[in-house]
């Protein structure tokens, strides 16, 4: 992967995982722990949605192919999966769609659900890493960069968490609903490119829509 590729990687991943966005609800998920417990809990859901996104980053190809489903046909289900989460960011759909799978009351520890999966590795962060893995022509140092652009995420992720409450604080609630909106729109661009791509990959689209 060229640099261009990898940065295109980490946007994609960012702002399908939304890290921002995650910052408030991890705040109402852990309302009343200690620092401590709070750490925890959010270190025990990254190593959770790391595992689950290394999964599907080295296995999914596979898994697509004992299924019968080909790369092009799932990078425009993908890029379609993406378009549409990214709607729901530019309409304000998805805050309020992980508001409400963060309001269980009887959830005592988060860590697992909601926090590691649906919030941070959903289903939009599988699709993402499948398709990144499997790009045309990746190797094994494509592998490497992607799940290493992968824990960069993560990374950011943990970020905010350590910060989520001057940060909320900070942006407040209409600063966040701007972030989101602006991801939204570059989530847009890159699910229609994915979408391009698994038509030029298929066959269905001539030289005449290359890059």
């Amino acid at each position: 992967m060229n640099s261009a590729e990898t940065i295109t990687a980490f946007v994609t991943l960012f702002v399908v995982v939304d890290p921002i966005g995650l910052a408030p609800l991890f705040i109402a998920l852990t309302r009343g722990m200690t620092g401590q417990a709070r750490l925890k809990v959010g270190l025990r859901a990254l190593v959770i949605a790391t595992i689950l996104l290394t999964l599907f980053g080295l296995f999914g190809d596979k898994l697509l192919a004992g299924v019968g489903i080909s790369m092009p046909a799932f990078r425009i289900a993908g890029g379609m999966l993406l378009f549409l989460t990214a709607l729901d960011m530019l309409f304000e759909r998805r805050t309020e769609r992980r508001e409400g799978q963060s309001a269980d009351p009887h959830t005592d520890d988060p860590s697992v659900f909601p926090l590691a999966t649906p919030l941070i590795a959903g289903p939009g962060a599988m699709a993402t890493m499948i398709l990144l893995a499997g790009a045309p022509g990746a190797d094994g140092v494509h592998l490497l960069v992607v799940h290493l652009v992968m824990l960069a995420v993560l990374a950011c992720v943990f970020a905010m968490f350590l910060i989520a409450t001057p940060l909320e604080r900070l942006l407040g609630r209409t600063g966040t609903m701007v972030v989101t909106r602006l991801l939204g729109m570059l989530l847009a661009a890159l699910a229609v490119q994915f979408m391009l791509d698994g038509l030029r990959g298929s066959g269905l689209l001539g030289p005449f829509f290359g890059r």
